[in-house]
């Protein structure tokens, strides 16, 4: 079960960033808007993941903090796909995303128990 919840993680992760870019592609006046938004807020929300959030990350941190980083990059994929008009798979992708984190979150709580 953890490897599918992790495969299931990383598409997640993928889609939080294709949303992004869609919605950046698609939002603001001006090609130069579009492509500032649309290549911009995905590489933020790269960078946010790598430094914080990854199983790799540069940084180790708390993990009240690794779960804000998460929430912030799977809560601005679902407002993004909101604000592409993709009104149901918005909320549906939060959700899903949540429980993707929260059986992760346990599930490595669970590794680290029995590790020891």
């Amino acid at each position: 079960m953890h490897v599918i919840n992790e495969g299931a993680a990383f598409v997640l992760e993928v889609v939080a960033i294709g949303a992004l870019a869609w919605w950046g592609f698609t939002a603001g006046d001006g090609a130069l808007v579009r492509a500032f938004l649309g290549l911009g807020a995905p590489a933020l929300a790269i960078v946010l993941w790598g430094l914080f959030a990854a199983p790799k990350a540069r940084f180790r941190v708390p993990l009240p903090f690794v779960l804000l980083v998460k929430a912030v990059v799977f809560g601005a994929g679902a407002l993004a796909l909101y604000g592409v008009g993709r009104h149901a798979l918005g909320p549906a992708f939060a959700v899903i995303a949540l429980v993707n984190t929260a059986l992760a979150t346990l599930d490595r709580r669970t590794l680290q128990v029995t590790d020891r």
